[in-house]
């Protein structure tokens, strides 16, 4: 006779332990990625009142774009412009009347902090006078900001919008 006692399902703890490894290892893949690319957020302000800090990183900086100074050098695929620092705090802005106000207010301010900017790339077509520009590069010297991406939110969005 068979002892039928011992034939129940068992747990098989080095499936468990090795699903349980393979997690932890995922997860960690995942983390480690997201926090590899995860890149600054700052205004012209916070970039030009600690420059040092931010010299060797790739930061994203978020400014008006000032219309005459755009520069485009189609040849050589390289557009220059000047942008001027805007507040990233939302809720002051909604309470002084609106984007469309803040923009117009950081344009006329001459005491507002500006960088100029070199973008290695085609012209986008959207880049004109008080738009809203989020460029990730790096401070290279002084107030020059050398681009690598310009992510553009068209003015007549807020002009639109204060209707």
């Amino acid at each position: 006779m068979v002892d039928q006692s011992h034939h129940g399902k068992k747990t098989n703890w080095k499936v468990i332990i090795g699903c349980f490894v393979i997690g932890i290892a995922l997860i960690y893949l995942v983390v480690s990625s997201t926090l590899g690319s995860l890149q600054y957020f700052i205004t012209i302000d916070e970039l030009l009142k600690n420059p040092e800090a931010y010299q060797q990183k790739n930061v994203r900086v978020s400014g008006i774009v000032i219309g005459d100074s755009i520069v485009s050098d189609s040849e050589n695929s390289v557009v220059k412009f000047t942008a001027v620092n805007i507040s990233s705090d939302h809720k002051a802005i909604d309470q002084e009347g609106g984007m469309e106000i803040a923009i117009q207010e950081a344009l006329n301010d001459p005491g507002a902090e500006k960088i100029q900017v070199i973008y290695h790339g085609i012209k986008p077509d959207m880049l004109k006078d008080k738009t809203q520009a989020i460029m990730t590069g790096r401070l290279t010297s002084g107030q020059v900001f050398q681009a690598e991406e310009l992510l553009l939110k068209c003015p007549s969005k807020y002009e639109d919008a204060g209707k």
